[in-house]
């Protein structure tokens, strides 16, 4: 499962991010495109969608990109657990990396479903033996 894309937000994502068998794997970018990168247009009407998409393909196919200057820039890194993960993204983000809107708070909502689950196995009550 993918939390972002450097294609996210309109390639304004800094990080490539997503579960893997060793954890939760994050690619930090090394450069960032230069200039006003078209928006897509909504799904609702597939012409204008397929029109807009067009029109970026087309701007990032000539676009420059300038280097990211903050530490980790170009670095990878795989976090155990949705803790550690959460704690990587919130410092990437500190440091100046762009995370997508809904990201982190996804991130949040399910380490807490997790720590939900938890503790419902924690408290469970033992079968009655007949």
């Amino acid at each position: 499962m993918s939390y972002c894309r450097f294609s996210s937000d309109n390639f304004r994502c800094d990080l490539y991010c997503y579960a893997s068998q060793g954890g939760y794997t994050t690619h930090v970018a090394s450069t960032r495109v230069d200039g006003d990168i078209p928006a897509l247009a909504p799904l609702t009407n597939a012409a204008q969608f397929l029109e807009s998409h067009r029109a970026q393909m087309a701007f990032l196919e000539t676009a420059t990109h300038t280097p990211i200057m903050l530490p980790h820039a170009g670095q990878d890194f795989v976090d155990a657990d949705l803790a550690a993960f959460l704690d990587r993204l919130e410092g990437l983000r500190a440091l100046g990396y762009h995370v997508p809107p809904g990201v982190l708070e996804g991130v949040r909502e399910e380490l807490a479903d997790e720590a939900a689950e938890q503790g419902k196995c924690a408290v469970r009550e033992p079968e009655p033996q007949t």
